[in-house]
């Protein structure tokens, strides 16, 4: 199926809603009652405002179930061949805007076969045969998470090429690596951007994992049992591009872990992106100063004319807190549910939206800030140096030269850091006797493995950040995530 997720809100393919008497929501289910909701009813109960993102869903799937109606002798072709130019006009108007939308019929779907009996008249009532709403939005609101999954990788890609690119730029870059923010070991810059390459690939493992569990179509279900009608689930789910329908029609209409798993997903992709967020603001100011945004994602001061703010990356790192959100919200709505369907269930889609426009939004302003940085890499070599981080180099050589068991050798390079810290010099800067005189074992072949240049193109091992295996990293993610 072709059809994105609709845009976000304030951009919906259709007309506006408007309201209409209380008693015209008696065409709906009115058989039963005498008198139309209270006006406050309607507004609790409507959901046209952000249901109508379904539509393009919504039109496919009473399509498929159409064809599959006439197919099984259960309505005429004459009127299923109605309906499908019915549903193609209706998909028109909301795409050019001219859909008139009603609140009195509630959501998308009414709206829907509302405006196809306006246009074909009798044929439309034809449609809801062996179908209820429970089914009709399960199936709705599955085929859109399922494209908004397919929309999400496809960002998630074009972060991951971003950040390739600057991996690549800078395979040899030194940077001072961290653990508690303390300098650490000595790293390249390439080496680090491409973590991040990884915990994005990762998200789109989950995003591709939860579209393939969801890929099971709930319609036939009908409302909680099945129908009575001789209808061919198998039929609308491959015509819908559905693995399979589900097999129990209570948990078809019931499920919403597929939105619990999106929203999990995508959870957890907004966590990586406020943590690469929250470098970017570190490296970006003057006490770093690694990193120059440009002016396209920088932002100023109302008062201080001298401010370069990066605003794109706090941002990303506060929205991760309503993705976050939404995910605890729907899982408090569905927790104490009995099944099956229960109205507390249309609460499931605005936080779906939401987090999927938000997510959106962050994967393209980061990989725009990525793509247009400009690296400091004179500033992140000489703050590599600082902090001794060639010290776990020594203690290496007194093991993998000398045979010194490990503690030992750590002991030894802790006293050399006293000794260098005390003398103001870096290791490498220490006199061979003032190493001697700390342990005789140290000769003047350790000086081959001090300093940052040395650290780093020693971590050679698989993984490790040596310029040489950055390189190949680059090609093996190329390969590996951009096809």
């Amino acid at each position: 199926m072709s059809a994105l997720p609709s845009p976000p809100a304030g951009n919906e393919p259709a007309g506006e809603a408007v309201a209409e008497p209380a008693a015209h929501v008696s065409r709906i289910w009115g058989g039963r009652f005498e008198a139309g909701p209270a006006a406050i009813m309607e507004a609790i109960n409507v959901s046209i405002d952000f249901d109508i993102r379904l539509i393009e869903q919504d039109v496919a799937a009473s399509k498929a179930h159409a064809a599959m109606l006439a197919h099984q002798g259960i309505i005429p072709q004459a009127d299923a061949d109605a309906i499908h130019g019915g549903l193609d006009a209706v998909l028109a108007e909301a795409r050019s805007g001219r859909l008139p939308l009603s609140r009195a019929l509630e959501d998308v779907h009414m709206n829907v076969e509302g405006r196809l009996a306006a246009l074909i008249g009798e044929p439309a009532g034809r449609l809801h045969t062996a179908r209820s709403r429970n089914d009709q939005v399960a199936t709705d609101f599955r085929l859109w998470v399922r494209d908004a999954l397919d929309t999400l990788d496809g960002a998630a890609k074009a972060l991951q090429a971003a950040l390739i690119e600057q991996a690549q730029e800078h395979v040899a870059t030194i940077m001072p690596g961290f653990t508690h923010l303390q300098a650490a070991q000595p790293v390249t810059f390439g080496h680090h951007l491409l973590a991040y390459v990884e915990m994005l690939g990762r998200d789109r493992g989950r995003f591709a994992d939860a579209r393939r569990r969801l890929n099971e179509c709930p319609l036939g279900a009908a409302a909680l049992a099945g129908t009575s009608f001789p209808i061919d689930r198998r039929a609308t789910a491959t015509a819908l591009g559905f693995e399979r329908p589900c097999a129990n029609s209570l948990d078809a209409v019931s499920d919403r872990d597929f939105a619990l798993e999106f929203l999990s997903a995508c959870a957890i992709a907004a966590v990586h992106l406020s943590r690469l967020g929250e470098e970017i603001v570190i490296w970006t100011c003057e006490r770093f100063g690694f990193l120059r945004l440009s002016d396209s994602f920088s932002t100023g001061s109302s008062i201080m004319p001298q401010k370069r703010n990066p605003d794109a990356a706090e941002l990303i790192r506060a929205k991760a807190g309503r993705i976050i959100g939404a995910l605890s919200g729907l899982l408090i709505v569905i927790k104490g549910l009995p099944l099956a369907y229960a109205k507390d269930m249309q609460e499931d889609k605005e936080p779906v939206f939401e987090a999927f426009d938000t997510l959106m939004l962050c994967l393209a302003a980061m990989a725009g800030m990525i793509a247009t940085a400009t690296v400091n890499a004179a500033r992140m070599r000489a703050a590599a140096a600082d902090g001794f981080p060639d010290a776990t180099d020594l203690a290496d050589w007194l093991v993998r030269v000398k045979g010194m068991p490990f503690r030992r050798a750590h002991h030894v390079a802790g006293s050399a850091v006293k000794a260098a810290e005390t003398a103001g010099c870096p290791l490498a800067g220490l006199p061979l006797a003032v190493l001697q005189a700390i342990d005789p074992a140290l000769d003047d072949s350790v000086f081959a493995v001090l300093g940052v240049e040395a650290s780093v193109a020693s971590r050679a091992s698989e993984g490790g950040t040596a310029p040489e295996r950055v390189a190949a990293a680059v090609v093996e993610a190329r390969r590996r995530f951009l096809g």
